[in-house]
């Protein structure tokens, strides 16, 4: 279990160095270190989730449904974090 939480870690890691190196190229991505924090937190977050769903879950398509309803969950909080599809305070514009 503890193997696929640091791989989880690094990925997560991994995947928050390419706004970094973006930043330094360009000035397109202006990242602050709240927006650093808030995405970490949500691809951690989900990616416990979807550790919590492949301990407890046992049925394939049950797994695939409740797989299915994180990734939606996690599009949509994105979406609005960055976008702001629903016109919500949390809105990134």
């Amino acid at each position: 279990m503890t193997t696929r939480i640091n791989i989880t870690i690094l990925t997560i890691s991994i995947l928050l160095l390419i706004p970094l190196i973006a930043m330094q190229f360009t000035k397109d991505v202006n990242w602050s270190l709240f927006d650093f924090s808030v995405i970490g937190t949500l691809l951690l977050s989900t990616s416990l989730i979807f550790n919590l769903i492949l301990k407890r879950v046992k049925n394939t398509n049950h797994r695939i449904l409740f797989y299915s309803i994180v990734v939606f969950l996690f599009f949509i909080i994105w979406g609005e974090l960055s976008v702001g599809i629903f016109n919500t305070p949390f809105a990134g514009n």
